[in-house]
C-alpha cells in the first residue's frame, strides 16, 4: 500500500474498490448534515448501498436543508437514536446489511447495540478500534490501534486488537503485515508492564497463538518507524523503520498518537470498529466528508474480504 508522489493514499485505497460491488449498509440515524452527506456520497461513488434508518421525518428535513438528494434511498423509519442503533444492526443479523456505519448518535448507543447478548453482533473476539492514517511523512498506509474503545487492555485484549489489525491490513492488500508493539522503550522491564506484554506478543507469534502478521516489541517510536533509530540503537527488526500497524499499550497513548499524526503532520485518519461480525463505520461529527468516504472504503474492502473468507468455509 505504498504511496505514489502526488497520489493520496486514501485514493489508492478508493480505486481498489472501483470495480468491487456496492455493500449493503446500516446507517444509524444519520440526522445531521455531515454524517448523512457521507453516506449519500459513498452511495453515489458506488461504494455502499446506504439504508438509512431513523425518525424519516427528521433525516428528509435535514436532507431538505442541506440540499442532498436521498433520491431513491431507502429509509427504515424508527422513532430515535437507541432505537436506530438497534434496528441497524437488526438489519446486519438478518443480513440486509454487510456493513454498520455510525451517523448523528453517540458511539456508546451504537456499540451497546452491537454488544448486546441476544441481539448484538458478537464473536468470539474483543472489539478494538483502528484508525487507518494517511501521513504525509510515512511510506504507506499505517493502521494505529487501539484508540478508542479498550482503555486498558490485558495481554489477552491486546492478542484481540493484533489479530483485528492483521485481519484488516490484509483485507487492504498486505500480504504479511509488519507490527510494532509500542512501549517507552525498546527493552524488557518488569517496571513498565508494557515491555512483558509486547515480549509475550512476540512470543505468542512465535507459537503460532497469534499468526498472518510479524510482529516485534517492545519497540519505542522512534526505533518503530525509523530504521537509522533502530540501527543507532543496535535493534535488529524487520519491522523496525516499516510497520504497517502501530499497536499502543493503553487507550491513552494510542489517542494521542493518532491525533498527534492528525495535527502536527497533517495526517488524514479514517476510523473503524473491528472484531464484531461486520466491520463498523465509526466516525466523528468532525470528520470531512473526505475522510467518511476513505473509512467507507476501508469497510467496503474489509467486507468483500469477509465475503471471500465466507465463500471459502462454504
Amino acid at each position: 500500500m505504498t504511496s505514489t508522489t502526488g497520489t493520496g493514499k486514501y485514493e489508492l485505497l478508493l480505486e481498489r474498490c472501483r470495480n468491487l460491488e456496492a455493500v449493503p449498509t446500516a446507517v444509524a440515524h444519520p440526522c445531521e448534515e455531515s454524517a448523512l452527506a457521507g453516506a449519500v456520497e459513498a452511495g453515489q461513488k458506488g461504494l455502499i448501498v446506504p439504508i438509512l434508518v431513523g425518525p424519516a421525518k427528521k433525516i428528509r428535513e435535514v436532507a431538505a436543508k442541506h440540499g442532498i438528494d436521498l433520491g431513491t434511498i431507502r429509509i427504515v423509519d424508527v422513532p430515535h437514536s437507541v432505537a436506530a442503533a438497534a434496528k441497524a444492526v437488526e438489519l446486519v443479523r438478518t443480513g440486509e446489511a454487510e456493513l454498520l456505519m455510525k451517523g448523528s448518535l453517540h458511539t456508546d448507543e451504537l456499540l451497546g447495540a452491537v454488544v448486546a447478548r441476544e441481539t448484538g453482533l458478537r464473536t468470539g473476539r474483543r472489539l478494538s478500534h483502528v484508525f487507518i492514517m494517511d501521513v504525509p511523512t510515512y511510506h504507506k498506509v499505517l493502521i494505529v490501534t487501539d484508540a478508542a474503545i479498550n482503555i486498558a487492555p490485558t495481554l489477552e485484549d491486546k492478542v484481540d486488537i493484533c489479530r483485528n489489525a492483521i485481519d484488516l491490513a490484509v483485507s487492504l492488500g498486505v500480504k504479511t503485515p509488519k507490527v510494532a508493539i509500542l512501549a517507552a522503550v525498546e527493552t524488557v522491564t518488569s517496571k513498565m508492564p508494557a515491555t512483558i506484554d509486547a515480549a509475550a506478543l512476540c512470543k505468542m507469534a512465535d507459537r503460532k497463538q497469534i499468526t498472518g502478521g510479524l510482529i516485534d516489541g517492545p519497540l519505542a517510536f522512534d526505533n518503530a518507524i525509523s530504521k537509522d533509530a533502530a540501527r543507532v540503537k543496535g535493534i535488529t527488526s524487520e519491522v523496525a523503520g516499516d510497520p504497517d500497524i502501530l499497536v499502543a499499550p493503553d487507550l491513552e497513548a494510542g489517542n494521542m498518537l493518532a491525533k498527534q499524526l492528525s495535527f502536527l503532520a497533517n495526517a488524514d485518519s479514517a476510523g473503524l470498529v473491528v472484531g464484531a461480525r461486520v466491520p463498523i463505520i465509526l466516525t466523528s461529527r468532525a470528520d470531512s466528508v473526505r475522510l467518511r468516504i476513505a473509512s467507507c472504503g476501508v469497510a467496503v474492502l474489509a467486507a468483500h474480504a469477509r465475503r471471500q473468507s465466507l465463500q471459502g468455509v462454504a
